[in-house]
């Protein structure tokens, strides 16, 4: 849509991050005059005074509400209760607090683990709430979750435009490289990188290695965001992803000899699953708003595996700041 963004001032919360400095890249290559990025030391977005002070002075026309605080199944495991309140507390202000300062567009980005734990593959965002999310990630994916709620009960109430997109697993360049908070590719591409140079004879991989995964390349995810912000404007969640799924153990294997790694791969069964697939239906956000996956799987761990080795020797956790 060209010109959509021109004249548009955009507040982008997690805009520093991983996805947000991908997205803000994106809105300034299409004109966008004026974009705002929230940093935490000035803003606590589970409040709701911050969040006066913050769309007061931006004087905003859309939200895209990126700002999370996730992890991997340990870090689940292990935070479940402030990673609970704090996306509840922000999602929950902010859309709020951008219908009482009337931002025109509020856009939500939920999570995959919104989803049911034994949902039917490829999940179809009417089967959302068929069930209780997979217990490891529950409370993070319902607080995400309760923006949907949220953005339906407003348009129906108050007329307010809110959207709720559903992004499956993300990956690429600029990802958390943790171990204690990682996902599961930047956790293995850090594993099999150090094992390769100190030359140990085997890498530990948590659980049994079945379960299986969708990724989405981090730059089509930012433009699939752009897309649902100019294009989309109706109630129903939309899922974000590439359509298909490959198991932990066969990603595993393709990691380890993309990093030149040649030994040998212990799968711990005493270690969590997490939920047993995920596979996205990814029709509803073709027909909506034009979206469908570019960057080749391969290609994508290719790009993030040759990142992180250019950044790692200064930033071993992937940290650097946009």
């Amino acid at each position: 849509m060209a010109g959509f963004w021109t004249d548009r001032t955009v507040i982008v919360t997690g805009g520093a991050g991983f996805l947000g400095s991908q997205v803000v890249a994106m809105l300034a290559d299409r004109g966008c005059p004026r974009i705002v990025v929230p940093r935490s030391r000035d803003y606590d977005l589970t409040r709701a005074d911050a969040i006066e002070r913050l769309y007061a002075a931006s004087r905003a026309d859309m939200v895209i509400h990126l700002a999370a605080v996730v992890g991997g199944i340990g870090a689940n495991r292990e935070n479940p209760g402030s990673f609970f309140y704090q996306n509840l507390m922000m999602g929950t202000q902010l859309i709020e607090q951008a219908r009482l300062h009337r931002i025109p567009k509020f856009v939500a980005i939920g999570t995959i683990c919104a989803y049911p734990k034994f949902t039917p593959v490829p999940f179809h965002e009417d089967k959302l709430w068929d069930g209780y999310p997979e217990e490891t990630n529950a409370p993070y994916g319902l607080a995400k979750k309760m923006m949907l709620v949220q953005a339906q009960a407003y348009r129906q109430q108050y007329g307010y435009n809110a959207i709720y997109l559903l992004p499956v697993n993300l990956y690429g360049p600029r990802d958390n490289f943790d171990p204690k908070r990682s996902h599961v590719i930047p956790a293995l591409i850090r594993k099999f990188l150090e094992a390769r140079d100190a030359n140990t004879d085997h890498v530990d991989v948590w659980g049994t290695g079945k379960a299986s995964r969708e990724f989405l390349y981090v730059e089509d995810a930012a433009r699939g965001i752009l897309l649902a912000a100019e294009r989309f404007n109706d109630p129903d969640p939309v899922n974000l992803g590439a359509g298909s799924e490959i198991s932990i153990g066969d990603l595993a294997t393709r990691i380890a000899k993309l990093t030149g790694y040649a030994g040998e791969l212990r799968f711990n069964p005493n270690q969590p699953d997490g939920q047993p697939r995920r596979c996205l239906d990814v029709s509803r956000a073709r027909e909506r708003f034009g979206f469908t996956a570019e960057v080749p799987f391969e290609t994508g761990l290719r790009k993030t595996i040759a990142w992180y080795e250019s950044v790692r020797d200064t930033h071993p956790d992937g940290h650097v700041e946009a």
